[in-house]
């Protein structure tokens, strides 16, 4: 069912409809070299192939996979021969491009400059991070985005009806929430739509049926297939759509983001640490039981494992989504490093200095000292603890939110008196 004309495929509509940058390109004869960036099954190979069968030129395909730059530099000799012969362009279509190394890639480099090939490639990772920057500069990147449940229909419904390449010399009906329902499943796949469309009218013909039913697809599709990579962009995409629900108090958001994760197979430690990073960066001491919450969730999640530990890290997921937020000690810290970092390094101020020794007495460490628990309210208010250059900076700004509402109550009512 692989699309072989532009008016077969489907979706990606804001690169392809009248207009779209892609098809522009094709129609205006200025095909230059280009990625395919894209989750799986989005027809990211299949829209190179057509896309390259509409050019004038000769078309090399092979994958980074199981390729080297012995293979590479010999297929470049070919294309430089062929143009040198014919006077036309090479396209070389490179499946999984993102698997090359930074030597394969910059082979490509002196052949994109010299217009002897058009590099067309196709990558499921993010190519500012997989990409050399030199080769990523002559490049341009389009992205294709998940394919919709509709796309998915329509490629279905194609696939029942077709007798030439698809499944329809079973002359097999199925409703449209059937298809609906592995559509659903697919995530936005088309391959995992088609091939579990596939093994679904084989159980039905197996058991003599002229139809394909809800029980068919449950026994071909045992759950929803949750795209995900550990290191990847789907990994960072997703705490941090955690990370900004619970910073925003969508509890029913933080709940779904971290089910997201958990059920894809994320690490529950990895979820848990970022937990107690957030307690103390977004909420700190608006409410400073989210971190004693955080620091819970995270011993649970080592003592049982999942999948028990996965109501504990929602619990403190919900806590810290409901919770007052503050990021004022946060910003506090971040102030105070940037001066401890970009400026001199100011000397501890004497009286601050322990004087464990004799000479170190003499040369008057710890001289002038106010020990504070000696003083009215615990403060000895006389004793500067702050080098000289940097008196009067004031780090900590605490917000009017939760607890840290009574201390900065507390603080104003002191600088006041």
């Amino acid at each position: 069912m692989r699309p072989r004309t532009l008016d077969e495929y489907v979706g990606q509509e804001r690169l392809l409809s009248p207009g779209g940058v892609l098809r522009q390109m094709l129609e205006d004869g200025q095909l230059a070299s280009f990625i395919l960036w894209g989750p799986p099954g989005v027809g990211k190979t299949t829209l190179a192939r057509i896309v390259t069968s509409q050019t004038d030129c000769r078309w090399i395909s092979f994958s980074a996979v199981t390729s080297g730059i012995k293979e590479i530099k010999s297929v470049m000799s070919e294309a430089e021969a062929f143009m040198n012969l014919e006077g036309k362009r090479t396209v070389m279509f490179v499946d999984e491009i993102h698997r090359f190394n930074k030597a394969q890639q910059d082979a490509f480099l002196p052949y994109v400059e010299a217009g002897t090939i058009t590099l067309v490639g196709a990558t499921t990772e993010n190519p500012s991070f997989e990409i050399n920057s030199a080769l990523l500069s002559r490049l341009k990147v389009f992205v294709l985005e998940d394919l919709s449940l509709d796309n998915l229909l329509h490629i279905m419904r194609d696939a029942l009806q077709d007798k030439e390449r698809g499944l329809g010399e079973m002359n097999l009906a199925a409703t449209d929430d059937v298809l609906k329902l592995i559509a659903t499943y697919s995530s936005g796949d088309a391959r995992t739509a088609l091939n579990s469309l596939e093994l679904a009218a084989l159980i039905a013909r197996r058991r003599e049926q002229d139809e394909i039913t809800e029980a068919e697809v449950k026994s071909s599709v045992q759950q929803a297939i949750l795209k995900y990579d550990k290191d990847g962009e789907h990994h960072y995409n997703l705490i941090s759509a955690l990370h900004k629900s619970i910073r925003n108090s969508d509890v029913d958001a933080s709940l779904y983001w971290l089910a997201r994760m958990l059920e894809a197979g994320e690490e529950p430690l990895y979820v848990a640490r970022r937990l107690v990073r957030f307690a103390s960066e977004d909420i700190g001491l608006a409410s400073p039981q989210a971190l004693t919450q955080s620091i819970a969730a995270m011993q649970a999640v080592e003592l049982m494992g999942m999948p028990e530990c996965k109501i504990a890290l929602a619990q403190a997921t919900v806590f810290m989504a409901l919770a007052p937020k503050s990021n004022a000690v946060y910003r506090a810290y971040n102030q105070a490093a940037e001066d401890a970092l970009n400026m001199t390094q100011h000397a501890v101020p004497m009286h601050l200095r322990n004087a464990p020794t004799k000479l170190m007495k003499e040369l008057g460490y710890s001289q002038g000292y106010q020990y504070a628990h000696d003083y009215e309210g615990g403060k000895a208010e006389g004793m500067k603890c702050l080098p000289d250059e940097l008196l009067g900076r004031e780090y900590f700004k605490p917000t009017p939110r939760g607890f840290e509402g009574k201390i900065k109550a507390a603080w104003d009512k002191k600088k006041n008196s």
